[in-house]
C-alpha cells in the first residue's frame, strides 16, 4: 500500500464579527431575560423567580408592602422543607411573626406542595414597589353590532361581561389564533 501525501495545510483567516455568517436567527431579548433571570434567583436560593415578582399576590397588598422575600434555603439534595428568609421592614416584626403560619401555607399554596416549613425573619428596608401599569391596547375596536344586539338579552351579567369580552377579542384578532 502506498501512503497519501497529506493535504496542503492552509492558514486558517479569521473574518471579522461583520463578515461571519450568522448561526442563528436573531431573538428577542424578552425570550432571554427568563434564563438570565432564572440563574440569578437560582444562585440565591429561590426555585421560582415568581415569588419574588408575584409576592404581593401571594401574602396580599398590605404584607407586601412591609415584606420582601430574600431567599429560600432548602436542605441539601432536597427540594421541600426550606427556610424561608424574609425582610420585614422596622417595627412590623412582630405583627409578621404572628401571621408566619398563615404567608407559610400561602407559599405553600402556591408553588402546589410543602416547599417552606420554616421562616427566618431580618429587619431590614423595603422599597415600595409601584404596580406596573400598561397602556391600553391602540387597536379597540368596538363589538360588531350582530354580536352586540345577541348579548344584551342575556340575564346573567358575569356571563353577559364573560361573552362580551369574548366577542371583544374576536373583533381584535386578525386571523386564526396562534398556539405556542
Amino acid at each position: 500500500m502506498t501512503e497519501r501525501p497529506a493535504p496542503p495545510k492552509y492558514k486558517s483567516r479569521k473574518l471579522p464579527a461583520e463578515d461571519r455568517p450568522r448561526v442563528g436567527a436573531p431573538r428577542a431579548i424578552a425570550d432571554l431575560m427568563p434564563d438570565i433571570g432564572r440563574a440569578a434567583f437560582r444562585k440565591f436560593g429561590f426555585v421560582q423567580s415568581s415569588i419574588v415578582t408575584r409576592w404581593a399576590e401571594i401574602v396580599g397588598a398590605h404584607y407586601a408592602g412591609i415584606s420582601a422575600p430574600e431567599s429560600i434555603r432548602f436542605p441539601v439534595g432536597q427540594k421541600a422543607g426550606g427556610t424561608l428568609q424574609l425582610t420585614v421592614m422596622s417595627g412590623h416584626g412582630p405583627m409578621v411573626q404572628h401571621m408566619l403560619p398563615d404567608i407559610v401555607e400561602r407559599v405553600n399554596r402556591f408553588f402546589g406542595y410543602a416547599a417552606v416549613t420554616k421562616v427566618a425573619i431580618r429587619q431590614g428596608d423595603i422599597r415600595p414597589v409601584a404596580a406596573e401599569r400598561r397602556p391600553p391596547p391602540r387597536n379597540l375596536k368596538p363589538i360588531p353590532v350582530e354580536l352586540g344586539d345577541s348579548l344584551r338579552d342575556i340575564g346573567d351579567p358575569e356571563l353577559r361581561a364573560v361573552l362580551e369580552s369574548l366577542a371583544q377579542g374576536l373583533a381584535n384578532s386578525s386571523g386564526l389564533p396562534k398556539i405556542n
